[in-house]
């Protein structure tokens, strides 16, 4: 299973973003489909998560501002971003957990290769 992110970029303080992550291979199914960030000098954190039923949680630094949304056809999860504050500055991975298609279900749990997102001042 792969995953491949896009949309990062540089934008302005109080700007808006939307990231793009999809998943590809041989997938059975995906349960949880999330954003996770890395900013320089710290560790990687959650930003937001859901399900394959809607379910979402996000960080508390992020609630209001950022939303999540996936496709569940097209093995997607998207990141929409507002009101974006310079702390919000870092590299942005998606991850996917879930089983792969075969005989045997066997989980993966995969990262994307990070997008970068810089909020200037």
């Amino acid at each position: 299973v792969q995953l491949q992110a896009s949309g990062g970029g540089l934008v302005q303080a109080g700007g808006s973003l939307r990231l793009s992550c999809a998943a590809s291979g041989s997938i059975f199914s995906i349960t949880v489909m999330g954003w996770y960030r890395q900013a320089p000098g710290k560790q990687r954190e959650l930003a937001a998560t859901i399900t394959s039923g809607g379910r979402t949680n996000y960080a508390d630094s992020v609630k209001g501002r950022f939303t999540i949304s996936r496709d569940n056809v097209k093995n997607m999860v998207y990141l929409q971003m507002n009101s974006l504050k310079p702390e919000d500055t870092a590299v942005y991975y998606c991850n996917a957990q879930g089983t792969i298609a075969g005989i045997i279900r066997i989980p993966f749990d995969t990262w994307g290769q990070g997008t970068q997102v810089t909020v200037s001042s």
